[in-house]
């Protein structure tokens, strides 16, 4: 009897550590292609054949909404382009002669997947739709996507466009660092105007993630014969955000539900170290000025956190009035040599600075301190 109780005792202590063990294994996905990464450090924390190039569907329209939302003007009504809308597939429902807003096409873009409001977006910014794919593949150039091309604006099937999941996860990064955007694919449903004359109803978001995964932010579905399902998840837990990516999924709402799991079982957010003890002297004054920074945090896996380096910028001499709060330099942290993140440091007081006219070198040290921050 005892050493059966003493094995119930032995299995139940053990019994947590499988536990862990099974939730930190990487997890086995019907996708062709997946990743998961940090969205702030880009640190890939799981992927499967994440730099193959595939078609994407309308996960296309990621790229699509952030160029719109960059275009700017977004309240400004206009008539849709009679040539644009004659699309097929899903549709936010535009109609010829139809007046809408660039801010109203970004909801039926993303939410519905509308292929006419992606084409009506794209002949809205750049006047056609091939002067708009120019952008787009700008775009993904100055991103530094290396193995995306696109075609359209919708994301309907075309010799010549794809990406890979890591270039999309990637862009959705920079996307996400958006606030409008952000906005806009958590959206579950929006009220939106549009029509001739304009009128109001309701558009819905077809990405079940955002019901289905706890803490779920978005942000776009997509599927063609050519690309199958994909999809492209954001999440956001204790101060960490995940973006994930499949192509080519057969059940991919599960898929995300494993990646974003195993993802944040892998990394955290950890406090840095924004401490600066630094003063810095105010010209002709003979008085300094001591710097603070906020609180900050970064995600980072357990390895990460060794191997953090922080370097503090900061000028021996500024020049003319500090006021409170103005920023005089920052502390940067880096992994593997690549720039992570940048905390402001601040004057921590008011500090009157010297009379007179300045000197030219005076002069160019004040610009280029001003151009700096």
């Amino acid at each position: 009897m005892k050493k059966a109780i003493c094995f119930l005792l032995g299995i139940s202590v053990l019994l947590p550590l499988f536990a862990v063990r099974a939730s930190a294994a990487a997890p086995g996905v019907s996708a062709v292609s997946a990743v998961v990464i940090e969205a702030e450090t880009g640190t890939v924390l799981f992927q499967k054949n994440m730099n193959e190039q595939r078609a994407m569907a309308s996960t296309t329209k990621i790229m699509t909404a952030i160029l719109t939302i960059e275009a700017g003007d977004l309240d400004r009504e206009f008539t849709v382009d009679s040539f644009a809308i004659m699309v097929e597939g899903t549709s936010m429902g535009l109609r010829e002669g139809d007046r809408v807003s660039r801010r109203d096409l970004l909801y039926g873009i993303m939410l519905p997947s509308g292929n006419d409001a992606a084409n009506a977006a794209a002949v809205s910014v750049a006047g056609s739709i091939p002067a708009f794919v120019e952008k787009m593949n700008a775009k993904a150039k100055a991103l530094g996507l290396a193995n995306t091309h696109f075609v359209t604006p919708s994301g309907l099937d075309a010799a010549g466009h794809y990406t890979t999941a890591y270039d999309l996860a990637m862009l959705t990064a920079y996307a996400m660092k958006n606030e409008l955007f952000r906005e806009v694919v958590s959206c579950r449903s929006k009220r939106v105007e549009f029509g001739n004359p304009p009128y109001s109803r309701t558009l819905y978001n077809s990405n079940k993630m955002l019901s289905r995964y706890d803490g779920a932010i978005g942000v776009k579905t997509g599927f063609t014969d050519n690309a199958r399902r994909c999809l492209v998840s954001a999440a956001e837990r204790n101060g960490t955000t995940l973006i994930a990516v499949t192509l080519s999924a057969s059940d991919d709402w599960n898929d995300h539900t494993k990646m974003l799991d195993y993802g944040f079982s892998r990394v955290s957010a950890y406090p840095l170290e924004t401490g600066c003890s630094a003063k810095v002297s105010v010209a002709g004054t003979g008085n300094y000025v001591g710097v603070y920074a906020d609180e900050a945090v970064l995600s980072l896996t357990q390895a990460q956190r060794q191997k953090l380096e922080r370097r503090v910028l900061l000028p021996r001499i500024v020049y003319g009035s500090v006021t409170k709060g103005q920023k005089l330099g920052s502390i940067e942290f880096y992994l593997d040599g690549k720039n992570v993140k940048s905390v402001p440091l601040l004057a921590d007081a008011d500090v009157a600075g010297e009379t007179g006219e300045l000197n030219l070198w005076q002069r160019i040290q004040k610009f280029v301190l001003k151009v700096a921050g």
